[in-house]
């Protein structure tokens, strides 16, 4: 039997869910085992815990604007005629979509390798 590099086992526990998860993630790798996917992982990957609630509200916002946006269409179409307190109110939106985007970007850390 040849000597082993890796001499130290390590043993841990997944659930059928988990252990799901790795196997595909495992085989959309290329790697042959879970042994080698788990090591690169270890040595070269990043585990991300992220925040979803800023981009929930982020989302919300944006389906309230959207939302005016239709309604403004909506009364363009119906009148034929373009307000200018329509065209203020969509400058309005957009202004609220860029710096709810802006915000939300100022906030991610940076990642650095």
């Amino acid at each position: 039997m040849p000597k082993r590099e890796r001499k130290i086992p390590v043993q841990f526990y997944l659930s059928e869910d988990e252990d799901y998860i790795l196997t595909q993630k495992q085989k959309m790798s290329g790697m042959k085992s879970k042994s080698s996917f788990l090591r690169h992982l270890i040595l070269y990957g990043y585990v991300y815990d992220i925040d979803y609630s800023e981009l929930q509200e982020y989302n919300a916002a944006l389906a309230k604007i959207g939302n005016n946006l239709n309604q403004i269409a909506k009364r363009m179409n119906a009148t034929g005629n373009i307000y200018k307190a329509d065209v203020n109110e969509v400058k309005e939106l957009m202004q609220k979509v860029w710096h709810t985007q802006k915000s939300m970007l100022s906030r991610q850390p940076s990642i650095k390798q």
